[in-house]
């Protein structure tokens, strides 16, 4: 098998904020396969520096978990007031994302080591640091553990959750798609057709660019 490259990003507090509760700051328990995409854009330089075909596997584990507060700033139309409200934040803690790419290894090896603009994971000021590596996948099988995979992958376990795969650059359009994610982490042995050296299922996601809302 041809070599991939491993992305390690790390961020001591995240919270994915779950779009499907209109006025409530509910998250999720892993990043949206977009945000990622968003990761990777920001390293790039923006959309117009990323492979449309672009794809990538990916495994989230947070440590822990808690709720805070967050100041809510409604969004209403001109001329219309609004009133700051202050509401509950799920968010994640100690959290680790492993990212695998299959393609384009010398534009992403230097774009991570040197990312045009600050990596962020999920909120803009939940800034993330990030480590990179060559590894070699293997054929065949492995375990799904903390990995977010496609919810039609025969066997994987976890809770089954709609996330946000492509948003369109005017964010008027949004294209979802079916997961699974065992927070926890599943022992269920899945079969994605790469896995690393240690085991780890590699699944790779659909594509996140933003033309493809419109190529669905």
């Amino acid at each position: 098998m041809p070599p991939a490259l491993q992305a390690t990003v790390s961020a001591p507090i995240v919270s994915f904020r779950n779009p499907l509760y209109d006025g409530l700051q509910v998250g999720l328990p892993c990043p949206p396969p977009s945000t990622v995409g968003g990761l990777l854009a920001a390293a790039a330089g923006g959309w117009d520096r990323v492979p449309p075909s672009t794809r990538f596997a990916m495994a989230f584990h947070a440590a822990g978990h808690g709720i805070d507060l967050e100041t809510y700033h409604p969004i209403a139309g001109p001329g219309i007031e609004t009133n700051t409200t202050i509401k509950d934040r799920d968010f994640l803690a100690r959290t680790t994302l492993t990212i695998w790419l299959t393609e384009d290894l010398d534009l992403w090896r230097r774009a991570l080591r040197a990312p045009a603009w600050p990596l962020r994971l999920g909120r803009s000021q939940d800034l993330a640091s990030v480590r990179v590596q060559t590894v070699e996948l293997v054929p065949g099988a492995g375990v799904q553990g903390h990995a977010i995979v496609p919810d039609d992958v025969p066997g994987a376990t976890g809770t089954r959750i709609r996330l946000t795969t492509a948003i369109a650059h005017t964010r008027a359009r949004t294209h979802w798609d079916g997961y699974r994610y065992a927070p926890t982490g599943s022992t269920a042995r899945i079969d994605t057709g790469n896995a690393t050296a240690e085991g780890q299922a590699v699944a790779l996601l659909p594509a996140t660019h933003p033309d493809r809302v419109f190529a669905a």
